[in-house]
């Protein structure tokens, strides 16, 4: 539509033009002794514009001749850059193929052409690590440390992941230390800190770093758990046999976490052996009374030992025992809150009622020991044995 219109505007410009030289009757001379020439003034008007046309084409040829080897050199310089962008991302594409050779190539070709060299040597450098080629591999991070701050970030992680990979924890504790000094604490960095911690038995900082993954979502409360747990139980562990640190860290742990049964499985035995197992009850009251738990109802039975309140113990236990009365783990816990209470003869009859449900090495065991104290030997060392006889089965 547009070059219709041009063309109806062209058209009848010319034709406005040649009406106006048909009445135009005007001539000039020009005089050049000993030559004169008189010349129609349309055909000078012509003669004009014939000629300013010809010298700007000229001028444009001239400018543009001059100007050749400028815009091949620039084209050149640009199909240079396009063939280094070019090898860059073939290097990018292979490594995720897993050709790790064919990547190496291409990404040295992309850092020997200047383009994204920092980038480059990355790729190069994961590339020969895959290819288990550690002198490459140190050469290619050289290479982009050189490269200055613009890449300092992204090498320092690639540095800190790889050492992961091969187990040199210490190496990339201290890559991650760098890059936390500088203010940097992104997700990628605190997961890989995460593994670091733990593998060093960096307990207590394993538990913030998860608390922190948590809270900016990086970690479901599914996926928080277990790792919770471990810190926790590891950390309960190094203390074994000092009640005071035991007792100071189970105070630090948040309700929440305690709300996970199997950290309380594994640290409420803990405790006990330390002989603070009392610090346990409320928990274990608490847990118990929103859902029942025959292996919760077990451990309640350390909380009436060392400086544990075992007349409340027993009295809060035999009332679950009217709602579960054949709970195997609950008799276990009952019997030895009366061994703790000195009541000899209860004590005997719920061990013995929680061997008829459930036969368990704890259970026998804790009846042999009753019977010694009550001077029943022979009857002790069926217990011992049938408690043998179970570990070896």
């Amino acid at each position: 539509m547009r070059s219709l219109i041009w063309l109806i505007a062209i058209f009848a410009l010319a034709a406005g033009a040649a009406m106006l030289a048909g009445h135009n009757d005007g001539y000039v001379l020009v005089v050049f002794p000993p030559w004169r020439a008189q010349l129609s003034l349309n055909l000078l008007l012509l003669l004009l514009v014939l000629g300013f046309l010809l010298v700007y084409l000229l001028v444009r040829l001239i400018r543009r001749t001059l100007a050749l080897p400028s815009a091949v050199g620039q084209w050149r310089e640009r199909r240079k850059r396009e063939k280094a962008g070019q090898a860059l991302r073939d290097a990018l594409r292979t490594l995720f193929e897993g050709r790790f050779t064919q990547s190496l190539k291409f990404a040295s070709a992309a850092f020997s052409s200047g383009e994204s060299q920092a980038m480059a040597a990355l790729v190069a450098a994961r590339a020969a690590h895959a290819l288990h080629d550690d002198t490459r591999y140190r050469i290619w991070i050289g290479r982009a440390a050189d490269q200055g701050e613009d890449a300092r970030v992204a090498r320092l992680m690639t540095e800190a992941e790889l050492a992961i990979e091969q187990r040199r924890f210490t190496e990339a504790a201290e890559k991650l230390d760098t890059l936390k000094q500088a203010g940097h604490r992104h997700i990628a960095a605190l997961r890989l800190s995460l593994r670091v911690a733990s593998a060093l038995n960096r307990w207590e900082e394993a538990l913030k770093l998860t608390r922190q993954l948590r809270k900016h979502k990086a970690l479901s409360a599914e996926q928080a758990a277990p790792l919770l747990r471990r810190a926790h139980v590891e950390r309960l562990q190094e203390c074994a046999g000092d009640g005071a640190a035991l007792a100071r860290l189970w105070t630090e742990i948040p309700a929440e976490e305690l709300a996970d049964r199997r950290l309380i499985e594994r640290a409420v035995p803990l405790l006990a052996a330390s002989g603070q197992g009392a610090l346990a009850r409320r928990t274990l009251e608490r847990l118990l009374d929103a859902e029942w738990d025959d292996s919760i109802a077990k451990l309640y039975a350390y909380c009436g030992e060392g400086e544990g309140d075992a007349h409340a113990c027993l009295a809060k236990a035999e009332a679950w025992l009217k709602q579960h009365p054949r709970d195997a783990g609950l008799l276990f816990a009952l019997g030895r809150l009366c061994i703790a209470s000195q009541l000899w003869g209860k004590a005997q009859s719920y061990l013995e009622a929680s061997l008829n449900l459930a036969p368990a090495v704890e259970t026998h065991l804790a009846l042999a020991r009753l019977l010694e104290q009550l001077e029943r030997p022979e009857d002790a060392q069926r217990h011992y044995r049938a408690a043998a006889e179970r570990v070896s089965a």
